[in-house]
């Protein structure tokens, strides 16, 4: 699987982003689509998935922020961020975890970062 990431870049403290990740060349089915971020110099970290169903999760910092969504059709997963603060500035990270038949679950792939700079 290829994930394409765009959407990142630089905002004021307040300001709001959309992230958008593309999967393609996908072997399998893809259960779970999401976002993980890495501020610098820190450790990579879950802000949402989303199933294939709909359910979401989200990292309490995000939580009533950020919100993600996913078209199954065209294998696309969104992140909608608002209310954007200085301590979301991080690269992001597209992830899917999918399965291939019966033998192979849980495979998790991490796309390309995009940055996102919120100055205050």
């Amino acid at each position: 699987v290829q994930l394409q990431a765009s959407g990142g870049g630089l905002v004021q403290a307040g300001g709001s982003l959309r992230l958008s990740c593309a999967a393609s060349r996908i072997v399998g089915r893809i259960a779970v689509m999401g976002w993980y971020r890495q501020p610098p110099g820190d450790e990579r970290d879950l802000v949402a998935t989303i199933t294939k169903d709909g359910i979401t999760h989200y990292a309490d910092s995000v939580r009533g922020r950020f919100t993600i969504s996913r078209n199954n059709v065209r294998n696309v997963a969104y992140l909608e961020m608002s209310s954007l603060k200085p301590e979301d500035t991080a690269v992001y990270y597209c992830y899917v975890r999918r399965s291939i038949g019966a033998a192979v679950t849980n495979l998790e792939t991490w796309g390309q970062g995009t940055q996102v700079t919120v100055s205050s």
